[in-house]
Formats: C-alpha cells, sequence, structure tokens
C-alpha cells in the first residue's frame, strides 16, 4: 500500500511559499536564471544549514566511530558533517579534534595522524526534504523573513513574517524535546534519561 506523500515537503514547495509570502507568483520548476527564485532558493539552502548546525535530535549522534586511513591513519572530514567533536567520555582529554584541510586534526598532539578509532559527537547536515516537517516550516518561515529583507523592505509584512518564524521556531522546539526526552538532570551515556534521587533508594545510597 503505498503512503500519501502530501506531508513531504520539497524545495519547490518552500520557494513556493516563500514567493507568495512576499508578493510574488509561485513557479513550476527552480530555474535559477530566474533572479527572484535564485534568491529565494539560496537562501533558503543557507537558512537549512544555519538553523541544522544549531544540532537538533533528528540531527545529531553520539558515540558515531570514524576510523583511520589504513595507509596514512588519517580520517577525511565528511562533507556532510556541520559540527563534529571527539566523546569526552570515551576519549577524556587524550584527543581534541577540528577540521582542517579537509581532515581531523588532533590539537592536543599535533598530527593528523590517529592510531585508533575516533569517537565523536556529530551534527549532520540532510537535504531540505530529509528534514522533519516541524523544521521545514521554521526554515521555510526563517527564509521567507530573510527573502523580505532582500526583495521588498517592507517593515510592516517583515513583522508579520517574523512572528510567523517565531511559532514555527516554538514547535520545532517542541518537536525536539518531545523526540529527545530531556531532562534537567542531564543524561548519561547509554541511557535515555538520568535518575534523580529517590527516597526508596536510600540504602542502595
Amino acid at each position: 500500500m503505498p503512503f500519501p506523500t502530501y506531508a513531504v515537503s520539497t524545495e519547490l514547495d518552500a520557494v513556493n511559499q516563500i514567493l507568495s509570502s512576499v508578493g510574488q507568483a509561485p513557479v513550476t520548476t527552480l530555474d535559477l536564471q530566474n533572479p527572484e527564485v535564485s534568491i529565494v532558493l539560496n537562501t533558503l539552502r543557507e537558512v537549512n544549514k544555519q538553523v541544522q548546525a544549531e544540532g537538533w535530535i533528528y540531527n545529531t549522534e553520539r558515540h558515531y566511530e570514524f576510523t583511520p586511513d589504513s595507509t596514512t591513519n588519517e580520517i577525511a572530514y565528511p562533507s556532510n558533517v556541520l559540527q563534529l567533536d571527539a566523546n569526552r567520555e570515551h576519549h577524556k582529554d587524550k584527543i581534541d579534534v577540528v577540521r582542517r584541510n579537509g581532515k581531523l586534526y588532533d590539537r592536543y598532539n599535533h598530527t593528523y595522524e590517529f592510531t585508533e578509532v575516533v569517537e565523536a559527537d556529530v551534527v549532520w547536515y540532510f537535504d531540505f526534504t530529509d528534514v522533519p516537517p516541524a523544521f521545514q516550516a521554521y526554515i521555510t518561515a526563517r527564509a521567507a523573513r530573510m527573502c523580505c529583507v532582500k526583495m521588498v523592505g517592507d517593515r510592516e509584512l517583515q513583522a508579520l513574517l517574523q512572528e510567523q518564524e517565531m511559532l514555527t521556531r516554538a514547535a520545532a522546539i517542541e518537536y525536539d524535546c518531545q523526540q529527545g526526552d530531556y531532562s534537567m538532570f542531564g543524561f548519561q551515556d547509554g541511557k535515555d534519561y538520568y535518575n534523580s534521587y529517590q527516597p526508596f533508594q536510600a540504602l542502595m545510597r
């Protein structure tokens, strides 16, 4: 049984929403020769990257393993990674990795070479169609406000679009909180949540 696809938003859908927000006619293709389409699409893609770089539950992974090349012992920095940091729980203070020359570089030991697998906490970049709907709405609303500044310059319209942006960001944060099962007590690796003190555990403690 095929699943409905109306809930999936494409870049073309988002571009048309943005064009509509600034009083422009919709388009049927993403023709970059059209100046307005080019501005909107580039803004949408830039905002998509900015929002994802914040790190959300859907694009963040902990303890992701990167294996050194068997010949050079170097690790190429993936092109779809927005943030990467060595997992402190696993590596303690032995290494501290950053991106340099397209590869992982260990700042502590001043080398590109690694003798073991690097476990890292990673924030990934995904195409717009692979982003959850709540974030698609937020990215589109934020891009619409930015396009209004670039293309229209109407302060009243900017204020209305900013209000819509705030509403969609709130919905995105709500989605992130529901999916992440966060707790004010933090978390421990390998567990969904951190158990705070409970009276019946007094004897154990």
